[in-house]
């Protein structure tokens, strides 16, 4: 959790219930809301000239939305829609600005995750560069498993589908499904039950 719930509703935070495919903002429109996800997955995307989707992120419970844009006077670059049931807190941005400046803990929590996005960025921009679909996927599955366990040793259940995934690096669901194949054979992780666990 970025930013405890209890405070978010002290300062005029308001819960929203959103179904599965419903869009939160589009690519173009102005930031208005902090969003914090209490449950749910959010998916960000954008659309290719011809008509790919490229997911930029996905955001599960706990998670924030779109935050870094409140502190400045650009549109969203990107979409956002749930995936799952969800609901959200949201948080009018003039409140938002408030609760940032008066508290330090929420901007140190606040610096951290924007921090760790960045972090992924770099990371998915150097290796979504490279050629081989194994490095990209790994790449995604790196992050993963780094986000989600602190013991590197330990297995992690891949929240994603091969499509997500292929969204994610750009490459085809069927590179994904051959890759992920590959990389079974060679020990690098394992499926059971069609989940990918690394």
């Amino acid at each position: 959790m970025i930013i405890r719930e209890d405070l978010l509703l002290a300062h005029g935070a308001v819960y929203k219930e959103f179904q599965p495919d419903e869009i939160i903002f589009e690519e173009g429109s102005q930031p208005k809301y902090y969003y914090q996800i209490c449950t749910g997955t959010v998916e960000l995307f954008n659309y290719h000239s011809n008509g790919k989707e490229f997911i930029q992120n996905i955001l599960n419970d706990g998670q924030s939305i779109g935050e870094s844009l409140l502190f400045t006077d650009r549109p969203y670059p990107m979409n956002a829609i749930t995936k799952t049931n969800c609901i959200l807190l949201c948080l009018g941005k003039n409140d938002f600005n408030n609760l940032v400046s008066q508290d330090a803990n929420v901007m140190q929590n606040l610096l951290q995750c924007l921090s760790e996005r960045l972090y992924y960025k770099y990371l998915m921009l150097f290796n979504l560069s490279g050629i081989e679909p194994a490095t990209k996927i790994k790449t995604v599955l790196d992050y993963i498993k780094d986000y989600n366990l602190r013991e590197v040793s330990d297995t992690v259940q891949v929240p994603f589908t091969r499509q997500q995934i292929a969204n994610l690096t750009g490459l085809t669901v069927e590179t994904v499904i051959r890759t992920i194949k590959k990389m079974e054979t060679e020990n690098i992780l394992k499926i059971e039950r069609g989940k990918i666990h690394y």
